[in-house]
């Protein structure tokens, strides 16, 4: 089976200013997904798609192929499916279209080539059309409250409020570490999580997303953890 992956990484970012490639602990940001993505004896080829050339630059010197982005699918409003499927169509004049392939985002630092194995096991053992990794949601998230007309007002079913936290139903989120599908499935549906898609559950300290500049000091906390 002919699987690879795709990560998407464009020049742009708010949050933290050029964190693709800002150093973590030794390492630019995007190291950390071309790395494992490497190593990984399922995945066939590494594809990094970007319309940055310092992003470029890097991701070849750490082995991966470049797929060059238009500017217009590298702006804030760009979704993330209109870029894969870019880099699909690159791949199909090519005639490299993979039989499956993985998205992986470099705001993932902390996932690693056993949580990539392990995934694309899962995906094709199943009868699904997707895989996407989540992470245990925090039980409190599920008493969340907005206000209404300045009083708080229950986000969920008010039978849970009084409940244990151990009586509390689990709930995932999507950590946005992996997502497995095929082409045909992407272009069908348009979407990464179509209505068969199995989860990937990942432990809270490797489902650490880079938003912003704590997200950076916690991630390096946990690589800095790791590597001692």
């Amino acid at each position: 089976m002919n699987i690879c992956s795709i990560i998407t990484a464009r020049g742009g970012s708010k949050g933290i200013p050029r964190k693709n490639i800002k150093n973590l602990n030794g390492k630019p940001v995007i190291a950390y997904s071309i790395e494992p993505s490497v190593t990984s004896d399922l995945i066939k080829k590494t594809y990094v798609t970007t319309e940055d050339a310092e992003i470029s630059k890097i991701s070849k010197e750490f082995n991966a192929e470049v797929i060059n982005r238009p500017q217009e699918l590298a702006e804030d409003t760009s979704t993330s499916v209109d870029v894969i499927l870019h880099a699909l169509n690159y791949l199909e004049k090519k005639d490299e279209i993979p039989d499956v392939f993985v998205l992986l985002q470099p705001t993932s630092p902390l996932r690693t080539t056993e949580d990539i194995n392990n995934a694309i096991n899962l995906f094709i053992e199943n009868e699904c059309d997707a895989l996407i990794s989540v992470c245990e949601i925090d039980h409190t998230s599920m008493l969340s409250m907005a206000l209404k007309n300045k009083f708080l007002v229950p986000n969920c079913d008010e039978k849970f409020l009084n409940k244990r936290r151990q009586d509390l139903p689990t709930y995932y989120s999507p950590n946005g570490a992996i997502y497995i599908t095929t082409p045909k499935i992407l272009k069908e549906k348009k979407t990464f999580i179509p209505k068969r898609t199995i989860p990937y559950v990942m432990p809270k300290e490797r489902s650490i997303d880079l938003d912003t500049p704590f997200d950076f000091k916690l991630a390096e906390f946990f690589l800095k953890k790791i590597n001692s």
